[in-house]
């Protein structure tokens, strides 16, 4: 088993922080900065925009995952490239024309990364999966921070691996819900490249190793 990438999610900060929270990733290795943007449409929560990631970019060393929860990504690729992103992650279940979002955002000069809900199978992407850089397996139902992990996704996870080792592919695996110590073993021994963790990294219970200091 190899360790993984660490990639905080901001939604579990002290929002009234952020400034601590980048340093606090930063301080605890973390590979990748996970944004979860949700606009009470494609989710039932709001979060925050492309103004909070252009304040923040300025502020750390550390590459932005932008997480698009959202309806119509297709409207929101340049606005984000512009704010700061280095990763632009947008959902499978959330558009139609994947291809062409994925060449916007390579146009931006950014990484593209497709997401996908629990209920959503993996033989659906595959004819997105050569041209990303990130796939990122949802554990829970995407919308808060907290839930439990739902563990049959994790079978998802070695079935990219597999997929990825067949065809010669160069995505990225990462997962994101319900993380903390126990369920972090369980997707690395899967095969998760990243792992995205909220609520156990920021209160201090995440015991995990993970791997630093990597280049994208």
């Amino acid at each position: 088993m190899k360790n993984p990438l660490l990639a905080p999610s901001l939604l579990a900060a002290d929002f009234y922080r952020l400034d601590d929270a980048l340093a606090f990733i930063e301080q605890k290795g973390g590979a990748l900065v996970h944004i979860d943007v949700m606009d009470g449409v494609f989710v039932s929560q709001i979060s925050y925009g492309q103004p909070v990631v252009r304040k923040l970019k300025p502020h750390s060393s550390i590459p932005f995952d932008v997480h698009l929860m959202v309806a119509h990504p297709e409207n929101h690729i340049d606005s984000f490239a512009e704010a700061g992103a280095d990763y632009i992650t947008f959902h499978w279940e959330a558009a139609v024309h994947h291809h062409r979002i994925i060449e916007c955002i390579h146009r931006a000069g950014k990484k593209a990364g497709i997401a996908f809900v629990p209920s959503t199978p993996v033989s659906v992407l595959k004819e997105v999966l050569p041209f990303v850089d990130i796939v990122l397996v949802m554990t829970v139902d995407p919308g808060f921070g907290g839930q439990h992990f739902i563990s049959q996704c994790a079978d998802k996870i070695a079935e990219l691996v597999s997929l990825r080792a067949v065809h010669g592919w160069n995505y990225l695996i990462s997962v994101d819900g319900g993380i903390n110590t126990e369920t972090a073993v369980l997707v690395s021994h899967k095969g998760a490249d990243i792992i995205v963790s909220g609520s156990s990294f920021f209160n201090g219970l995440l015991e995990f190793p993970v791997s630093e200091g990597a280049s994208f």
